[in-house]
């Protein structure tokens, strides 16, 4: 399918950044075109790179403008800058593309709607901030549909790219030492919607400050469906699944079924589908489960916003947090919402959590994971008046203080909790 006319063609192109969408990028286009390879962590002479007459600059997500080696010369190019999702629509215009974007449930919702549609015989791609470099997929026909999870990191340098379907799960303050202020992370998030044209669809969680103060601000072209915490609530309650009992997988499901009309899906297969889903690991991911005591590692929680409505859905909890906190990050809670809910806090910013959690609940600080769960197994024994407990992992906070990412650090509290599982409760 690729396009002699498209205008990544013949031409003399910078990839700055070499992780999985940079190197995915270099061999998408090395083929027709003249390629110069960048990245920060590998000794180049950036100072020769200078002096090249690039047509295009591809900025990997990871890469921030304001703190990198080639800012100055970034700056002076910023109209010649793409990304990969602008080099994906450039080639394949006409495929059908649901992309997601939000602060919290971005996978999960995207894996639900890949799962849903491959279940329903369709060639559909999941792509993205998942994980699965867009320029990746072989094999693409008229017929193939991408499930698009993007990321405002994406979003922000695209300037091709446009979605037939757009979803906006959620907006809370994240990032910010990236884009330093809420209004410019929205921005980013919104990109996704002031791309559209009139023949396109936008879904937006309207019960959210941010999105609906956007709606308020601004004319779209796009046709805007509205989700807030009333739509499509008698398909919700058809789906039995534990999983989607949480107010924030019940958020995702909205955005869910609102896609699966738009696209006429049979509704015997989609609740099939449904009812099987697991989730992703170290998202809301129960590893242990018994009469008396559930454990979940919600290792990819970053922030407040993402670990709050998880929190409101459990009784008796003791809630693993801390981390590198966000900047910004706040709480919103009160005591009336703690149901026995007992902090245990851990990593570099543990004075911030303690400051945000102290008036709130009971908490303990710790040096490390290993200590905190064993403090947690021995309260377990002490509790004996409650009846179930919850064990949640969920941190609130970036995980770079101790672990390369998220992954990793969910992986070591799987590690620690098996070390115990089998010990008397």
């Amino acid at each position: 399918m690729l396009n002699n006319k498209n205008i990544f063609f013949n031409k003399r192109i910078l990839i700055y950044g070499l992780g999985k969408s940079g190197l995915s990028t270099f061999k998408f286009l090395r083929k027709n075109n003249d390629i110069t390879k960048y990245d920060d962590k590998i000794k180049t002479n950036y100072k020769e790179i200078k002096k090249i007459k690039f047509d295009y600059i591809i900025l990997s997500p990871g890469i921030n403008i304001n703190r990198c080696s080639l800012s100055n010369f970034l700056k002076k190019n910023y109209k010649k800058i793409h990304t990969d999702l602008d080099i994906f629509y450039s080639h394949y215009k006409d495929n059908n593309k649901i992309t997601i974007t939000g602060t919290n449930g971005k996978s999960t919702t995207a894996k639900i709607l890949y799962e849903i549609l491959k279940a329903q015989k369709v060639d559909v791609r999941l792509v993205g901030n998942i994980g699965n470099p867009i320029l990746l997929e072989k094999n693409i026909t008229n017929k193939t549909v991408f499930v698009i999870e993007a990321s405002s990191y994406q979003l922000e340098y695209s300037k091709l790219f446009r979605s037939n379907i757009s979803l906006i799960l959620n907006i809370s303050p994240d990032h910010l030492d990236r884009h330093k202020t809420i209004s410019k992370y929205v921005n980013a998030k919104f990109k996704l919607v002031k791309n559209q044209s009139e023949k396109d669809l936008a879904i937006l969680n309207v019960n959210n400050f941010y999105i609906k103060r956007q709606l308020q601000l601004n004319n779209f072209y796009s046709k805007i469906i509205k989700i807030n915490k009333k739509t499509n609530i008698n398909f919700i309650r058809k789906v039995k699944n534990k999983y989607f009992a949480t107010d924030g997988n019940k958020e995702n499901l909205q955005f869910v079924f609102a896609v699966t009309k738009i696209l006429k899906l049979k509704k015997d297969s989609l609740f099939k589908t449904l009812e099987k889903f697991k989730g992703l690991n170290y998202r809301q991911e129960i590893i242990y489960h018994s009469k008396k005591l559930t454990i979940i590692n919600d290792s990819k929680s970053t922030s407040f916003s993402s670990s709050e409505s998880l929190l409101r859905s459990l009784d008796n909890v003791y809630w693993i947090v801390g981390g590198l906190a966000k900047k910004g990050d706040k709480l919103l809670w009160n005591k009336r919402n703690n149901k026995n809910i007992r902090a245990y806090i851990f990593g570099k910013d543990k004075g911030f959590f303690i400051d945000k959690l102290k008036k709130l609940m009971r908490y303990e600080s710790f040096l490390n994971l290993k200590t905190l769960i064993q403090k947690i197994f021995l309260d377990i024994k002490i509790d004996n008046k409650l009846t179930h407990k919850t064990i949640l992992f969920s941190p609130a906070a970036a995980s770079f203080d101790n672990f390369n990412n998220f992954e990793e650090r969910g992986k070591f509290f799987n590690k620690l909790i098996m070390k115990h599982i089998n010990a008397k409760l």
